[in-house]
């Protein structure tokens, strides 16, 4: 069975219009999350705490794209890491 793992994060956005981090150093990562309704769930629990905060951006990345096993090369292993 594929796991579809997702990781969700945020913080402090320099430009709310924008998705550059202020402080890269200070990005808050909620966690990672099995399949999407989890992490869903973790975002929306995030994204209401900081509300208030325009410059607050929440994200879900989803980890299983980064690697595909069915694949000789996959994206991570492109660049060299």
């Amino acid at each position: 069975m594929t796991q579809r793992l997702h990781l969700v994060f945020g913080g402090e956005l320099v430009d709310p219009t924008k998705n550059a981090f202020k402080d890269v150093d200070a990005i808050d990562i909620v966690g990672m999350y099995p399949d999407y309704s989890s992490a869903y769930a973790a975002w929306k629990g995030a994204a209401q705490r900081t509300v208030d905060d325009a410059h607050m951006r929440y994200f879900i990345a989803h980890i299983h794209r980064l690697r595909d096993e069915e694949k000789e090369s996959s994206t991570t292993e492109e660049l060299g890491h």
